[in-house]
């Protein structure tokens, strides 16, 4: 599905940072955009930054029932700086929980939070009730194996020993 991601530039609030970038909203089914600006109000400004796809994933359908079930169901947006003339790259648009941490771990990407609209929400949870099979947590059992019996590399075979290697030495015994 694709989803339009609006932006919100806001000035800083100390000298160092010119401006603040915060993803606050998506628009489901959004056609083609960059950077179109949406409204302004004093210096805040929100744009349509770009439209990228949302996939959901078989496999991930834990995390997404992990995110609908949060207080506040949320898609997440990755975004990085940019090297081209737009202020920042939209790189991701996703459902997963844990697919936004490990972006955001990484230090080098921009990762918001957004609230998903309730048609969203409706989509994810029919994907969900479609693919989602629970996994049955099978307890390992532990080998009866003994494998503390084995030796090996008990001294150095090369020096000679008069008596046990786990004996601490004496000052009255002299090895030769």
């Amino acid at each position: 599905m694709p989803l339009g991601i609006v932006v919100r530039r806001a000035p800083g609030v100390t000298r160092w940072v010119t401006h603040v970038w915060k993803a606050v909203a998506v628009l489901p089914g959004a056609g083609e955009a960059a950077w179109k600006e949406l409204r302004r109000d004093g210096e805040v400004v929100e744009y349509h930054a770009a439209t990228l796809p949302l996939e959901l994933f078989r496999t991930d359908t834990e995390a997404y029932l992990h995110g609908l079930s949060a207080k506040i169901p949320s898609i997440y947006v990755v975004m990085r700086e940019s090297d081209s003339d737009q202020p920042l790259d939209v790189v991701l648009v996703t459902a997963s929980p844990y697919e936004a941490q490990d972006y955001a771990d990484t230090g080098e990407e921009l990762v918001e939070k957004v609230a998903m609209p309730e048609g969203l929400i409706a989509w994810i949870r029919d994907y969900i009730a479609l693919h989602h099979e629970d996994e049955v947590f099978i307890k390992r059992r532990r080998d009866k194996s003994r494998i503390d019996l084995k030796e090996d590399g008990i001294g150095d075979a090369r020096i000679r020993q008069t008596s046990d290697v786990y004996r601490a030495p004496s000052a009255k015994e002299v090895v030769h």
